[in-house]
């Protein structure tokens, strides 16, 4: 997900140099090309095609969004961004919200944890945007490692700030929320704890893999995304499970199931 302040992603190629090593003939050559190969081939949207359940996430980055032109059916759940840290405030949030919710979406917020802010800061932010509605999706809280931050506050400090947020989300919104996650920092900070949380990873090379292999609940598995009436490139993700078992979740947050969608499940 997007952070506010932008960091440009390495290219594949200078990506490439940290692996480069003194030439060893052929097995040289042949462990060059296929480091080459994982890192340039555009082999993620592959792995995620046999999970059914499928949406996106957008933020202000996208630009004008024309919800008419995407449909409810091909994308289930659609993330929103809506705040960042103790006091921004997306910009295309609420209209993205009013024109999803309009368009029959699944729609759901979240927050964009910043590592140096107060939790209870945080979750009054995203409590003064974005509205308590029984048919929204549970509100997600994005985590990630950030090198300027992290040592804001030790590691059980921070938990507790996480902590902190968390449970004034929860008690605010009456739906459990759900961690987004960066692999660095749920090794790091997040292994071995909030067991009862859901986890939503961000995983591009491959199926999400974390430490003691917790189960997740969504799968970002690319940036690059394309989507007919989104301007510009999209996050897109998975459901981790059936599409009766994404009906089920539904049903447990209060949203109403699609039925066309859901008697083509049953076939």
């Amino acid at each position: 997900m997007n952070p506010l302040h932008m960091k440009k992603r390495k290219s594949a190629a200078s990506a490439l140099q940290t692996y480069r090593r003194p030439a060893l003939g052929l097995l040289g050559f042949a462990v060059t090309a296929l480091l080459a190969y994982a890192l340039i081939m555009p082999h993620r949207f592959a792995s995620a095609e046999a999970y059914p359940v499928k949406g996106f996430d957008i933020s202000h980055h996208q630009g004008d969004v024309q919800w008419t032109k995407i449909s409810p059916r091909a994308y289930q759940f659609v993330y929103l961004k809506a705040t960042e840290g103790g006091d921004f405030k997306d910009t295309k949030f609420q209209e993205n919200w009013l024109q999803a919710r309009e368009q029959g979406f699944h729609v759901g917020a979240y927050h964009f944890y910043r590592l140096c802010r107060d939790g209870s800061i945080q979750a009054q932010n995203f409590i003064e945007t974005v509205p308590k509605k029984e048919d929204a999706l549970p509100p997600v809280i994005d985590l990630e490692y950030d090198s300027q931050c992290i040592n804001t506050y030790s590691k059980e400090q921070l938990l507790k700030e996480i902590q902190l947020m968390h449970d004034r989300l929860m008690r605010h919104y009456g739906k459990q929320p759900i961690f987004y996650i960066s692999k660095t920092f749920y090794n790091i900070v997040l292994a071995g704890e909030f067991k009862e949380t859901p986890l939503w990873v961000r995983e591009y090379q491959g199926k999400p893999e974390l430490k003691n292999n917790p189960d997740w609940l969504f799968w970002q598995h690319t940036n690059q995304g394309q989507i007919q009436g989104i301007p510009k490139t999209v996050d897109l993700n998975v459901f981790n499970g059936t599409q009766k078992q994404w009906n089920a979740f539904l049903l447990k947050n209060g949203l109403k199931i699609n039925e066309t969608v859901a008697k083509k499940a049953e076939k």
